[in-house]
């Protein structure tokens, strides 16, 4: 029959193959657990821009812990500001050694924690299939005027989390309500996968066709399907 599994039945295993795993241990993986760094050694430096944005994983601040460090943090700060350089080290997190990287952020320092090599898909294997056609000019006419108009700063608090809120609404009526019985309201049947990309494709190629006064679509136009999107 079907039923809950004991806490002693559940263990742990790591993929071989399809369908083949290499069982272990707690006693096992503790052993491996390497002794914890709780001090970081800075072994390479590169240039600000050069790591791929795909590798960062987490920030942290960093302050100095006491007065005592303070003038080795701001040299080191202000080390790395005037090279444009970030420094690399590894660092035990949680009992698992990360990959980090230090860069200066105002008064302080920023941590951030690095996807290894081997964590990251390669796009080639995922943007293989993408033909190397080259775009229509008139589109690409538009697509930058577009991207031209809607340019400005980045600033995050422009964008707020609506499904944050919407929770918070529902949360905030249940409270509310006496009888705590069950609120449902109707949602919008949410977009497509890369629906928003394809509406794009057929406003600018609706644009084209009516600047050249033919109701007929423009030539080079994207296939209307979206290829389902992965993670990196």
């Amino acid at each position: 029959g079907i039923g809950p599994v004991d806490r002693d039945e559940i263990v742990k295993g790591y993929e071989i193959s399809k369908g083949n795993y290499v069982l272990l241990d707690n006693e096992e993986i503790e052993a491996v657990k390497i002794e914890s760094k709780h001090t970081l050694e800075l072994v390479q430096f590169v240039d600000a821009g050069e790591i791929d944005p795909l590798y960062f994983e987490k920030p942290y601040y960093v302050a100095p812990r006491d007065e005592l460090a303070e003038e080795a943090f701001i040299v080191l700060r202000e080390a790395l500001r005037a090279a444009n350089k970030v420094g690399l080290g590894q660092l035990s997190v949680r009992g698992a050694e990360k990959l980090v990287a230090v860069k200066p952020c105002g008064k302080g320092l920023l941590l951030e924690t690095l996807r290894y090599a081997d964590e990251v898909r390669k796009g080639q294997s995922f943007f293989g299939e993408i033909g190397d056609d080259e775009p229509d000019e008139d589109l690409l006419d538009l697509a930058t005027s577009l991207i031209d108009k809607k340019t400005a700063p980045f600033d995050a608090s422009e964008f707020e989390d609506r499904y944050a809120q919407a929770l918070r609404k529902l949360i905030d009526t249940k409270a509310k309500a006496k009888d705590g019985k069950r609120i449902v309201e109707d949602a919008e049947e949410p977009a497509a996968t890369g629906g928003n990309v394809i509406d794009l494709m057929a406003a600018l190629k609706k644009s084209v066709a009516a600047e050249k006064g033919t109701g007929k679509p423009a030539k080079g136009a994207a296939k209307s399907t979206a290829r389902k999107k992965k993670s990196a």
